[in-house]
């Protein structure tokens, strides 16, 4: 044998003999983490299953002690020592998690989070939290009930001008936070739904198998059953399951192989997430059957077909005051875009429709990041969450209408970086409702749906009447207990534990191991054969994955499309898709008419700062693109120049709503008119520069602007305006460190700005 061929063999062997050391060692430890994981499950659950937040929080409101118990709380969060002191003259936030089978805690999981965010900036900062266990006879409106209490309350412990509190709703979190707005808008300011589905039939052909999950089941029966089952609880873990069995490939395998590869860095993190993700919560039955048969198959919340105390409230979403945020993302499989965006669709035919209606809807969309990624992901945190959060002054006074907000990195030569907070400007752009329905395929598949929505009603009304009264007969408490126990999730945690004999000694070996540990270096052909062996191990399972949801959609058109199953139902076969849209009344038409008949007095009607505004929205309206630096910029130069003085938030948000409003109803008479809100010629030479000045916060004025800027010159008798301005110095930006500038003073009279 040549000596080069030695040589090789050597080297084989010894790559051999260091791989199968350390794989031994990574298997053993791994099993000892699998260990930890069981003993972090045992001790959390001995502990009552307590938020798995990394802040110190205290209870302020109890809802186990309302005149309708439940088994929530509102809890004031502690900001760490190393945080900023909150300022109780800030907005507060109010982040409610969701009751989806885990526990609460995911929106503080971590410093880079909601609630991490907010302390950050200085914010009061209230935490929605609940207990492991339901009340007896709690149901989905004692908890609405409860959740309005605890935000009237936040508002009560914040009277100032701050605004409205800032609520934040995590996925099934959202659609609870949207029932609590549109029933009591005068306590909530605006609303974040992340990752949170309200209209549930919506998605993608070849995608999104999960909403196809009710018609395979035959509806929400199956819901009736399991809460029966569970002597009138539903067990959270089911619900989980179902999320895991949306990707086997990263519950069976990469998951696990992750860790297993990466024992030496990932323990930590591994353990922190596996205590949120293996703690799971009760649900009464009645509350699992009102989710599955209004939200999940009836769909009912973005159709205003959801009536709660007794039938007196009618849940409407457009009679949500303050500015709706979305933020969803194309990697969520859960949540898709279409779910998170097309109730806007149902609610309105056009942008003008929500114009009329005074709302401000927001949307954001990430390109990647999953489901559980929106909530618990640094980076979304330090971007999208971060940037939401610092513009809602912005986002509270955009006027009416549906804008995408658009948020992108910044660079040295970028303009206006002395008004911005961080290293991101976010603006926001005008969309149609068609952009929102162009996130999809088109609306008739949804035509399906209107058919599993009847069987699921013909099948649950055959399971109360026949069925459920043998399986709650022949149930009791203990046998409930028993089959919760038994659920693989929780036998898996409490079998690979402390508690078990057989694994007695593995923590003194995991000991030892980590004291002689050799890591493999990554260039050894068998570690590489390792992860090439996972690679096509995570793609067949993936393949198995999408060959069973493509039979799941199979099976569900074949059954739901059929005009035989339309016809057993009492629908026609051919009927066309229909989603029924709102149909304003007299009512309506009279209101809107009182109002527009109210809104032109203010055409001559104002001082200083509604010449101001109004001179500003005219040029910028061209476009409708809105940028947060000119807005940082607007507030400090009104403060500067005594344009504001002692104006709260919510008064310049009425000033900017009504200027809008004039110069988009029309544009000739607000220009007619501008003299008579600015009488001086050096008032409007002012007004003009500063605009000019704002303006070219965000870059070079554009050809549009200067043509709009020169038209309000001519109508204002101003000679020789400047079609464009340098760019604000430094010395005339807000601080950086700052939320924004300070809230602007209005004059103290109406005479007093006009004097100015």
């Amino acid at each position: 044998m040549a000596e080069s061929d030695k040589t090789g063999w050597w080297s084989l062997g010894q790559h051999w003999m260091e791989y199968w050391t350390d794989a031994l060692q990574r298997g053993l430890l791994f099993c000892d983490v699998l260990r930890e994981r069981g003993d972090t499950y045992l001790e959390h659950a001995a502990s009552g299953n307590p938020p798995v937040l990394v802040f110190d929080f205290d209870i302020i409101m109890d809802g186990r002690e309302l005149p309708q118990p439940v088994n929530y709380a509102l809890a004031a969060i502690r900001p760490p020592a190393n945080c900023t002191p909150t300022d109780p003259s800030l907005r507060p936030f109010v982040v409610i998690d969701p009751r989806a089978g885990h526990g609460p805690g995911i929106g503080g999981f971590k410093m880079d989070s909601e609630i991490g965010i907010a302390l950050r900036q200085g914010h009061p900062c209230y935490f929605v939290m609940f207990f492991p266990v339901p009340v007896p006879g709690q149901t989905i409106e004692c908890v609405w009930k409860a959740e309005k209490a605890f935000l009237k309350r936040v508002r009560e412990l914040h009277p100032g001008n701050a605004g409205k509190p800032f609520a934040i709703g995590n996925c099934q979190g959202g659609w609870a936070l949207a029932m609590v707005a549109a029933s009591a808008p005068d306590d909530v300011g605006p609303i974040l739904l992340a990752g949170s589905p309200l209209s549930y039939w919506a998605g993608v052909a070849g995608k999104n198998p999960m909403r196809y999950q009710g018609g395979l089941l035959g509806g929400t029966w199956l819901a009736s059953l399991t809460g029966d089952l569970g002597h009138g609880q539903f067990d959270g873990a089911h619900l989980v399951s179902n999320f895991e069995q949306l990707d086997p490939a990263n519950t069976y395998w990469k998951k696990g192989h992750h860790l297993y590869s990466h024992i030496d860095t990932e323990r930590g993190r591994f353990l922190e997430f596996e205590r949120w993700w293996g703690g799971h919560y009760l649900l009464n039955k009645e509350e699992m059957e009102w989710i599955s048969q209004n939200l999940f198959v009836g769909n009912r919340l973005s159709r205003g077909e959801v009536y709660l105390d007794e039938g007196a409230v009618r849940i409407d979403l457009r009679q949500i005051r303050s500015p709706i945020i979305v933020f969803a993302s194309w990697g969520d499989n859960i949540t898709p875009p279409q779910q998170a965006l097309y109730w806007i669709a149902d609610l309105y035919n056009s942008v003008e429709d929500i114009r009329s209606n005074e709302q401000t809807i927001v949307y954001c969309l990430h390109e990647q990041i999953g489901h559980l990624g929106i909530f618990v992901s640094a980076g979304v945190a330090n971007k999208e969450h971060s940037e939401l959060a610092s513009a809602l002054d912005l986002i509270d006074v955009l006027p009416p209408g549906l804008y995408e907000a658009v948020i992108t990195d910044t660079h040295p030569e970028t303009p206006g970086l002395q008004y911005l907070q961080g290293r991101y400007v976010i603006r926001f752009e005008p969309r149609e409702v068609e952009d929102i329905l162009a996130l999809g395929d088109g609306r008739e598949g949804e035509r399906a749906f209107q058919v599993v929505k009847r069987v699921a009603e013909i099948n649950q009304q055959l399971y109360d009447c026949f069925v459920s009264p043998w399986v709650r007969a022949s149930g009791s408490p203990w046998t409930a207990h028993l089959m919760r126990e038994m659920h693989p999730s929780r036998f898996e945690r409490r079998w690979f534990s402390s508690r078990n004999p057989l694994l007695g000694g593995l923590s003194d070996w995991a000991d030892k191991v980590r004291a002689a540990r050799k890591p493999v270096s990554q260039d050894n052909p068998f570690w590489q054969w390792q992860q090439t062996v996972s690679d096509w191990t995570a793609s067949w399972l993936d393949g198995y994955r999408d060959q069973r949801d493509a039979l799941k959609e199979m099976t569900f058109r074949a059954v739901y499309d059929a005009p035989l199953t339309a016809a057993l139902v009492g629908l026609h076969p051919k009927r066309a898709y229909h989603v029924p849209g709102y149909q304003a009344g007299w009512e309506r038409d009279e209101m809107l008419r009182l109002k527009k008949r109210e809104l032109e007095q203010h055409y001559s009607e104002g001082g200083a700062v509604d010449g101001f505004l109004r001179l500003l929205i005219y040029v910028a309206i061209g476009n409708g693109v809105v940028d947060v630096r000119p807005f940082n910029a607007i507030r400090r130069v009104m403060q500067d120049t005594g344009l504001g003085e002692d104006l709260t938030l919510e008064a310049f948000k009425q000033v900017v709503r009504r200027q809008t409003w004039l110069v988009r109803n029309d544009e000739k008479r607000a220009l007619a008119t501008i003299k008579d809100l600015l009488p001086t010629d050096q008032q409007r030479e002012m007004a003009l520069e500063l605009v000019m000045l704002l303006l070219s916060a965000a870059g070079p004025i554009s050809v549009d602007k200067q043509q709009r800027l020169g038209r309000m010159a001519l109508a204002m008798g101003v000679p020789g305006a400047r079609p464009a301005a340098p760019e604000p110095s430094a010395e005339a930006a807000p601080p950086s460190s700052a939320p924004a500038a300070k809230k602007p003073r209005a004059p103290r009279s109406r005479k007093s700005a006009a004097a100015k």
